[in-house]
């Protein structure tokens, strides 16, 4: 048997792997010596599936192949509505019933807390979207070194996907996207090559409030938009004439060779540098690097959450630790005495006492620093707090965090997460001080996706 020649197997689903493909094996004769296992990730499939695969290199111990056919499929199983999803790598759980998705997510939940020993009864069933489509406020789109603008493609960060829809993005903002794909092709401009660094046009961000109603855009570019002069002035009658909810466009100058969506030099082409949007009942301004909530109806509800849990009344004095610009501290400073805020980015904590002073709040106090060194500052201000809240960054607090919250020794500690896995492991460092996990609610902001967020009490015993 050559050892270049594709081969063609029928494999079973048996789990799912953490970007959300089918893993599965089938073993090999070897020639008719001895029998060899190959390990197979395959995207598009569900557990208990049984589907047809080939693979081009088979000798290998391990191999990726989308499915030519589904021999077996999962009762779950349901026809993907969006005519890009078997390329685009935007989404991957199109393919699944909404409900099965959710069951699936707090099934990981509970799976992580019993592996790090603490009850999986204590979560919830999740809470999902009535409408899982058109949710997302801010997209980045790449521009294809061919021409073309949308998303790469899936299992090829290299290729990219020109798309006519996107069913997870707020509709303005497709509506946008697919405006300057027509100028892109109208005027001939070159999109960016990653391997040959040539090339004009890099991404395209969109942000849209789903409340206000505000759309931002920016292009990233290699070059100023001097150089193109004639084309830039069209796009701004494009998007101006036809998108009234327009009030923020801007050409970001980006010669990096790091495949990141960021300014060295920023050119405000219309409108102001940035929009408004709302939360929970609060007012915000939304720079285009500025980190919000993606999903905000589901947002709102990780708010509600969290302050149902937290049961603070008017004389409480609380920490919310990585409290970006504010999206907790607002609704929870207009219900406690005092609220400081702890963020280790400048222009967020800067971005956290403008939107407090928009919305009439002056009871916070924001601390460009570190969580520890800032805790440590908080307890000298005020002593030991009455309410602990921390929202970090996927990767979690971390163990020399966790522990400085245990010797901070609050009452109650709200835990909102976007990582199962690491919020488990963090939470192990609280039982030495005494900290026992109440409750779990996983809240869905990403359908068609492995993500799930949640929100957590823990009090000390």
């Amino acid at each position: 048997m050559s050892n270049n020649k594709a081969e063609t197997y029928d494999v079973k689903i048996d789990m799912l792997d953490k970007k959300g493909s089918g893993r599965g094996h089938v073993w090999r004769d070897g020639g008719g010596i001895n029998p060899r296992k190959l390990k197979l990730t395959v995207p598009q499939t569900l557990i208990g599936e049984e589907v047809q695969v080939t693979v081009a290199n088979p000798d290998r111990k391990r191999a990726k192949a989308l499915p030519e056919e589904i021999i077996r499929p999962s009762v779950e199983r349901t026809a993907a509505p969006c005519p890009h999803f078997d390329k685009c790598g935007g989404c991957v759980w199109q393919h699944w019933d909404y409900q099965g998705q959710l069951a699936y997510k707090v099934a990981e939940v509970r799976r992580f807390l019993a592996e790090n020993g603490f009850d999986p009864d204590v979560a919830a069933d999740a809470i999902g979207m009535e409408t899982p489509w058109e949710y997302r406020n801010k997209m980045e789109f790449t521009f294809g070194p061919e021409g073309g603008l949308g998303l790469h493609e899936l299992g090829n960060f290299r290729n990219v996907i020109d798309l006519d829809t996107c069913l997870i993005a707020g509709g303005p903002m497709v509506q946008a996207m697919l405006e300057v794909s027509r100028w892109e092709k109208d005027h001939g401009l070159p999109g960016y090559d990653k391997d040959t660094h040539a090339g004009l046009l890099r991404n395209l961000m969109t942000r849209y409030s789903h409340k206000t109603g505000e759309l931002m855009l920016a292009i990233f570019a290699t070059e100023s938009p001097k150089a193109h002069q004639k084309a830039v002035d069209d796009l701004i009658s494009r998007l101006s004439s036809k998108f009234s909810g327009l009030v923020s466009f801007m050409w970001m100058e980006n010669t990096d060779w790091a495949d990141v969506a960021q300014s060295e030099h920023t050119h405000l082409l219309y409108g102001r540098d940035y929009i408004h949007d709302e939360m929970y009942g609060y007012k915000y301004r939304i720079w285009f690097d500025t980190f919000f909530q993606t999903n905000p109806e589901q947002a709102e509800k990780l708010v509600e959450l969290a302050i149902e849990m937290a049961e603070v009344e008017s004389e409480d004095r609380m920490i919310d630790l990585f409290c970006g610009v504010g999206t907790f501290s607002l609704p929870f400073a207009k219900r406690v005495k005092a609220l400081a805020g702890i963020e280790i980015v400048e222009t967020s904590i800067e971005s956290a006492k403008r939107n407090a002073k928009d919305n009439g709040i002056d009871n916070t106090y924001f601390l460009a620093k570190d969580a520890r060194r800032g805790m440590d500052e908080i307890l000298q201000t005020w002593g030991i707090p009455d309410l602990l809240m921390l929202d970090p960054p996927r990767s979690g607090a971390g163990g020399k965090v966790m522990r400085r919250i245990g010797r901070l020794g609050t009452d109650r500690v709200v835990y909102v997460s976007c990582n199962p896995e690491s919020f488990a492991e963090d939470i192990t460092w609280l039982r030495e001080f005494g900290y026992e996990l109440k409750r779990v609610q996983p809240v869905d902001l990403f359908p068609h996706t492995v993500h799930i967020e949640l929100v957590a009490l823990l009090e000390k015993a």
